[in-house]
């Protein structure tokens, strides 16, 4: 199969990498860095650049870039996509992508299908861009009602190939509503510690614990954004929920209570066994 990957930054590099890697596939690419797709092809990670010409050659297009521009090259090229391909975007969001997306695929034939590759780095671009990205990680697909199970089922074995051991079947509704909390609502957290004022008397006082929460601090303030913003409702939700537990510590350790901050520590820790006992056994 031509599979189409547009847009070579951390995680459309990675993918081009890991499918050139470990399918037999080949793999067009496009870029608006044009030095990107000449690196890409000189090192044999690229078959080809992505053409307009080209797009109707490909039975699988992967999109990997920001939700509205996604959308945008869609609109752009839809005539000139083949009625059997399956376009997939990468995106943090889905329900933005998948509203878009959905109407336009059917006016036009093609099938499309949400995604969102669980990986990833706190850096940015081709260079940090891996062909081991996706081992062992998860991908998380949201077809809508009228989408073939063969069409899924492709998806399913290409990306096995790939490494992703963990693939999730979510409606758009429920993938924003959970990443809401397992991505976007830890970004935000992370973000926000380190402009303590302490943070900046860091060094030689911190180990595991700083470098664990402000890991993904030093995030694309352009890409997140545009995803917080796109996921809005779902984000605030966790947001005030977790300001309101915040409140409670904070209340305690003022008071000095030391009976209702020890109840909120050990719910705390038993809830977090209790989760990671679930994750094991599954």
């Amino acid at each position: 199969m031509n599979i189409g990957i547009v847009g070579l930054g951390l995680i459309g590099g990675s993918m081009a990498k890991a499918l050139k890697a470990y399918t037999d596939n080949k793999i067009y690419g496009y870029d608006i860095n044009s030095d990107v797709v000449e690196e890409a092809i000189s090192r044999n990670i690229l078959d080809r650049k992505l053409r307009e010409d080209n797009i109707s050659q490909l039975g699988l297009i992967i999109i990997a870039l920001y939700p509205k521009a996604a959308i945008d090259f869609v609109k752009r090229n839809a005539e000139k996509i083949d009625k059997d391909a399956i376009v997939m975007d990468c995106c943090g969001v889905k329900r933005i992508v998948c509203d878009a997306l959905e109407p336009l695929s059917e006016k036009y034939g093609f099938t499309f299908i949400g995604a969102h590759p669980m990986a990833g780095l706190h850096m940015s671009g081709f260079a940090y861009s891996s062909e081991d990205m996706f081992k062992n990680a998860s991908l998380v697909l949201c077809p809508n009602e009228k989408v073939k199970n063969e069409k899924v089922y492709i998806l399913k074995g290409l990306f096995a190939d790939a490494g992703f051991t963990n693939i999730q079947i979510a409606t758009p509704s429920e993938h924003d509503r959970i990443i809401a909390f397992t991505s976007q609502l830890c970004h935000v957290v992370s973000n926000a510690y380190v402009k303590n004022s302490a943070a900046t008397l860091h060094k030689g006082f911190s180990a595991g614990s700083y470098r664990d929460l402000t890991r993904v601090a030093k995030l694309n303030e352009q890409m997140w954004t545009e995803l917080f913003l796109e996921n809005q409702d779902y984000l605030y939700e966790e947001l005030d929920e977790l300001i309101s537990n915040l409140v409670k510590y904070k209340e305690a350790i003022r008071e000095g209570d030391s009976e209702t901050l020890r109840t909120l520590l050990k719910d705390g820790r038993e809830r977090k066994e209790a989760i990671d006992g679930d994750i094991y056994r599954n």
